[in-house]
């Protein structure tokens, strides 16, 4: 499979590219197109972060569903099989932690991929233009990617930043997190690909010891 960083994966429901690559979790955007929709499928041992950035859909699960309309967010625990249904033309950005793009079972697939892995190289064509690729912010810089009516705000995790944006916005974790030391052994409790709203996030980081070093985050607004 050629290297993920260059291509677009074509998709029966659209498409699909890597748009952030860290230490321990890959960050995919997805083109999905009105009324199509993804298998019905789960990721055995990776936990999923979901954020629609354009559009709306519906995300459903095995005994019940959820719409979402962008800007929102939704976490995927690992073995939680789920399925996106585009009400409208959808973008949305899939945080994927640990990166492992064949930790991946279809239990349902409109397109007959019940029994597939993921798509091989067949399915690759080369990037064009309009692919945007997330870059780690140097220093106090912030990096700022337009999708849609969304923006997308890049930085370092360092002092007040967390105050930077409103309550409910939407943070992501890109590197790093935040953590706690208890008896002297260190738990990370936010981690790369949680995504939550910023007020949430604001409330964890009181009783936390604070970001790791050199921690990178988004905001979505």
């Amino acid at each position: 499979m050629n290297n993920h960083n260059t291509v677009i994966i074509r998709k029966p429901w659209g498409y699909e590219y890597l748009a952030y690559k860290g230490d321990v979790m890959s960050l995919w955007l997805l083109n999905i197109n009105q009324d199509a929709r993804t298998s019905l499928h789960c990721h055995p041992t990776k936990t999923t972060g979901l954020v629609l950035v354009d559009g709306c859909a519906e995300i459903n699960f095995i005994s019940d569903s959820k719409i979402l309309k962008a800007p929102a967010k939704q976490m995927i625990r690992r073995g939680l099989f789920h399925q996106t249904h585009a009400l409208t033309n959808v973008i949305m950005l899939e945080a994927e932690t640990p990166i492992d793009k064949d930790d991946l079972v279809r239990l349902q697939d409109n397109y007959g991929r019940e029994n597939t892995g993921y798509e091989n190289s067949e399915f690759e064509i080369p990037k064009n233009e309009d692919c945007i690729w997330i870059t780690d912010p140097i220093g106090n810089e912030v990096n700022k990617f337009k999708i849609g009516n969304t923006t997308l705000h890049v930085m370092n995790a360092c002092g007040n930043v967390l105050n930077k944006f409103n309550d409910n916005d939407l943070i992501m974790v890109l590197k790093g997190g935040l953590q706690k030391t208890i008896n002297g052994k260190i738990h990370k409790v936010v981690v790369p690909g949680d995504v939550g709203q910023v007020k949430v996030v604001k409330r964890v980081a009181e009783e936390m010891d604070g970001f790791i070093e050199d921690s990178v985050i988004m905001f979505i607004n």
